[in-house]
């Protein structure tokens, strides 16, 4: 093995150190994560859009002087642009689209140093929590490459879990920072609603059910980055709670002793299977040994009305941002030919939710926050399961043509847990702390008060700390 795959699996804010020590250049570092993009992703189809010149330019001219200074990054293809560089949004419709400007997000990605090499893939407009679009190719998890990588942010997570980057974009509008994060055995922070910004596109997305952060295999780097990151952008139409500290400075701090709550079953009825259940035994028995209160509890949802009101605002902010938005960027009027039939079917289903529909799927939604914040009074945290099974298999999600909405509504019993905190705003993580009997990564998702990350980042430190990850290897990594 080479100096630099042995820096791979440095986190960033190691390789960060490196850099600032002058033990290696910025240039050094994106070399040897292009040369492993290019060993790797043939197995894996994580990189879809090679920015290797930006790289290189970026690395050789004076950088920031920011927390991950030289450190190599991937971004997402979906969601945060990139000025000059194709956004696909791994749909054929906008195949060929160039931002002409960098998001506010991406600016403060460069004001901390990051580098930007190549973007990831992403299902068609991050509908399905598998990375399998019909323009892209599917995503392969690196532990088996026979299974999905999670989506929508499964070309970030592969290539994290892989040792191509430390840290990459990711963001999360019904678990997908927290899907692949669990899929791929990683850190994946899905911040409180507002946290990060959305601009200058947009204020919000579906009702602030989409926040922007990454996924990371340290506490320390996801803690970094959302310092960098956080805070309002001007003209926000909200923004979370200003935290008290930086987020760093949680990380390594003591909890104390947390009133944890946990819950395995799936508020929507639907089954969980052993390991996911097992997963949360053992996470709930751990957090005992350290010290804190641990109580079976979950608080009473009415998940039918609640499943319904997702799918309502859901289904209605696709058909204005899929294919509305998409019509006035592009000038061409979207036709069925032109997207997944899921896809279309998605944005048919929302242009039948009526304004009212929309108001009271609102109004329904706020009303399942309160519930679960009156739950919370009594808790700190709350456990649960990810997801309801372990990484599927490619093509599990699939719809046959006369069933386009299939892979959607099976996609519902696969992520029962993770929607419901983008509805109420709560940020939530899934943290890497076991592999079943196959060798597959199994998070376990933990939910903090509203504005409450820092609490997650102390807990999620001293978790790191009593069962660390950091040294387990995919099959597929460098």
């Amino acid at each position: 093995m080479s100096k630099m795959d042995d820096i791979a699996f440095l986190d960033a804010t190691a390789q960060a150190e490196l850099v600032r020590r002058k033990e290696v250049k910025p240039i050094e570092l994106v070399e040897a994560a292009i040369e492993r993009i290019e060993r790797l992703n043939p197995q894996l189809n994580a990189v879809v859009t090679p920015m290797y010149e930006q790289g290189r330019a970026a690395a050789k001219s004076k950088l920031p002087d920011g927390p991950f200074t030289g450190v190599p990054f991937l971004l997402k293809d979906l969601g945060a642009t990139y000025a000059g560089v194709r956004q696909t949004s791994g749909s054929a419709f906008v195949k060929d689209f160039v931002p002409d400007h960098d998001s506010e997000l991406v600016k403060r990605h460069k004001r901390a140093g990051l580098v930007f090499i190549g973007k990831t893939n992403t299902p068609e407009f991050g509908i399905l929590p598998t990375t399998e679009s019909h323009l892209l190719g599917p995503a392969r998890n690196p532990w088996n490459t026979k299974h999905s990588t999670g989506g929508s942010s499964g070309g970030s997570a592969a290539a994290v879990a892989a040792g191509i980057v430390p840290i990459a974009h990711a963001n999360d509008g019904g678990g997908s920072i927290r899907i692949p994060a669990s899929c791929c055995g990683l850190f994946g922070l899905k911040p409180t609603r507002g946290r990060n910004p959305l601009g200058p596109d947009f204020g919000d997305m579906m009702n602030g059910f989409v926040v922007e952060h990454a996924v990371t295999r340290s506490v320390r780097d996801s803690a970094a980055l959302l310092d960098a990151t956080a805070g309002p952008d001007l003209g926000d139409p909200y923004w979370a709670p200003p935290q008290e500290r930086p987020f760093i400075q949680e990380v390594g701090a003591n909890p104390g002793k947390l009133r944890i709550a946990f819950m395995i079953d799936s508020p929507t009825g639907v089954p969980v299977h052993e390991d996911c259940k097992k997963a949360v035994r053992e996470a709930a028995k751990l957090c005992a040994d350290l010290g804190h209160e641990v109580t079976e509890a979950a608080p009473a949802l009415d998940a039918a009305a609640l499943n319904q009101a997702f799918i309502t605002v859901f289904t209605a902010g696709g058909a204005a941002f899929m294919m509305q938005a998409l019509a006035m960027i592009t000038g061409r009027t979207p036709t069925p030919d032109q997207f997944e039939p899921l896809t279309w079917a998605v944005a048919e289903m929302g242009k039948q939710q009526s304004a009212p529909d929309y108001v009271m799927a609102v109004t329904l939604l706020q009303q399942v926050s309160r519930q679960i914040a009156r739950f919370m009074v009594d808790y700190d945290v709350l456990l649960t399961p990810t997801l309801a099974e372990p990484p599927l298999p490619l093509g599990t999600l699939d719809s046959p043509p006369e069933n386009p909405l299939q892979g959607l509504f099976r996609a519902g019993d696969y992520v029962p847990f993770t929607p419901i905190f983008n509805a109420t705003g709560q940020p939530a993580v899934s943290i890497p702390l076991y592999w079943n009997g196959d060798g597959l990564p199994i998070g376990t998702h933990f939910v903090g008060r509203f504005g409450d990350e820092a609490t997650l980042f102390r807990l999620a430190a001293q978790l790191e700390k009593a069962r660390p990850w950091a040294e387990r290897r995919p099959s597929v990594s460098v």
